[in-house]
């Protein structure tokens, strides 16, 4: 098998500013073949049919769309809230979420929101670990995923079987055959016609598009190093334990803190930043990484099994290192920037907008609510019948998160292949409220935390 790290992209053309999936989609190809992961013509046949040539071209005009939620906690109703802005005909028809009283405080909230275009009904409110079936079946035009990372593989598979396009939040996945799974899905939807646009929110701000563009002209010569920051405080709220809650529904309801339901704070949080990272090196995979990372401040059981500070250095076959940090611990010096560092100058994306050097360039366009514009993004791909596919790029910013993750874990170098390749698929016995976790507390009421050097990369 050749190596991933060996693809040639083609990002970085003078006339994108956004650097889009059809930029890399013959490396992406051969990425897929070379990974056995290419969906074939027989399962294309059997699931496509008439159905993704109809919803490609729905709802010209001003038809309505039907838009469903799953995963009604604070994002998935700040997504709803977004698709309302971006689009004034698009009705809110049903929601699902594993638990009931998620379902009801979104609906309460949402009604209040815009009685109007929020249509939901209470026979449309689904609950449960199939709620999410439940409301594929109620005739939705398009998905919201907003729920634990840990679902999405599974939600996003199922949304694209049943026709649906889809809003995918971020990340994507919690393991290796998770991302697997997910390039599937996205090739299939390609495949049916369907969109897919990703909650990797910075692709759609102005400013951060204006800035990328000119890097990937060479607006700082060739990248030589990339630094990445996402140091802050601490994150996620610790709900007690009730009496009468499985461990399933304990870890589902602070899913923040469990490695198998976040993917640790370097794969839900720094994503973001690694992302840009990604981007500027033209979309494609580094050669390996190693780093180190460990628990000092967040010991107590309460918080599960997540680290709190990983350092990654990511290699790439031209040389070009990424050193990513990302930490959440009280009382310490916080800072969110993306560096960039060329042969010709430097580049600092998120809070300055501005590159240096050879070139002097600062951003001074309009402001724009990015969170608004991915769903206009959305809704004018369906609406336009050119479906937008951000597969491709949420799928490696994820997985180059959760190498991350496995070296700091395990205090080995990882290749990217190897890291593609990992069988570790982080589920548990079952999908139900008996079920058991991946990880299980010990007598003494702690859970089990990776320790480098001991923990095995799998």
């Amino acid at each position: 098998m050749m190596s991933h790290s060996k693809i040639k992209s083609e990002v970085g053309s003078p006339n994108k500013a956004n650097a889009r999936p059809q930029a890399v989609v013959e490396p992406r190809r051969h990425f897929l073949k070379k990974s056995g992961l290419v969906v074939g013509a027989s399962l294309g046949a059997n699931l496509v049919g008439n159905l993704g040539l109809e919803r490609a071209v729905h709802a010209a005009g001003s038809d309505i769309l039907k838009v469903g939620l799953i995963g009604c906690g604070g994002r998935g109703t700040g997504a709803v809230r977004d698709a309302l802005s971006a689009d004034p005909n698009i009705q809110i028809t049903a929601l699902a979420d594993v638990f009931p009283d998620h379902v009801q405080n979104c609906y309460e909230r949402l009604k209040k929101l815009d009685p109007e275009r929020v249509v939901v009904t209470p026979e449309q409110c689904f609950a449960g670990f199939d709620a999410y079936e439940k409301l594929l079946a109620t005739g939705v035009d398009v998905v919201l995923l907003a729920e634990t990372p840990h679902f999405r593989p599974r939600h996003l598979r199922a949304c694209i079987e049943a026709g649906k396009h889809v809003f995918c939040e971020k990340p994507v996945a919690v393991d290796a055959p998770g991302i697997r799974s997910v390039l599937e899905s996205t090739e299939l939807a390609k495949q049916k016609g369907l969109s897919i646009v990703s909650g990797l929110c910075w692709r759609y701000h102005f400013a951060v598009q204006e800035t990328m563009k000119r890097v990937l002209d060479g607006a700082i010569g060739r990248i030589v190093a990339i630094q990445e920051t996402y140091n802050t405080g601490m994150v996620g709220r610790s709900i007690p334990r009730q009496p009468g809650w499985t461990e399933m529904e304990y870890q589902l309801r602070n899913w923040y803190f469990f490695t198998w339901l976040s993917g640790d704070h370097n794969v839900e949080q720094h994503v973001h930043s690694l992302d840009k990272a990604s981007w500027a090196m033209g979309d494609q995979p580094p050669e390996r990484a190693w780093g180190l990372g460990g628990r000092q401040v967040k010991n107590d059981p309460r918080y599960g099994d997540i680290y709190d500070h990983h350092a990654v250095v990511y290699e790439y076959a031209n040389g070009t290192r990424v050193y990513a940090y990302c930490r959440q611990q009280p009382g310490c010096w916080n800072n969110t920037e993306d560096w960039f560092f060329g042969t010709e100058g430097t580049c600092n994306v998120l809070n300055r907008f501005r590159i240096e050097g050879k070139v002097n360039w600062r951003y001074d366009g309009p402001d724009c609510n990015m969170y608004v514009e991915e769903h206009k993004a959305l809704f004018s791909g369906i609406r336009s019948g050119q479906p937008v596919n951000d597969g491709w790029f949420m799928s490696l910013s994820t997985m180059l998160a959760i190498m991350g993750r496995m070296v700091t874990y395990t205090g080995q170098a990882i290749t990217w292949q190897q890291a593609m390749e990992s069988r570790e698929a982080l589920v548990p016995s079952s999908y139900s409220w008996d079920g058991t976790p991946p990880t299980m507390p010990g007598e003494d009421g702690r859970y089990p935390v990776a320790i480098p050097g001991v923990t095995k990369f799998v």
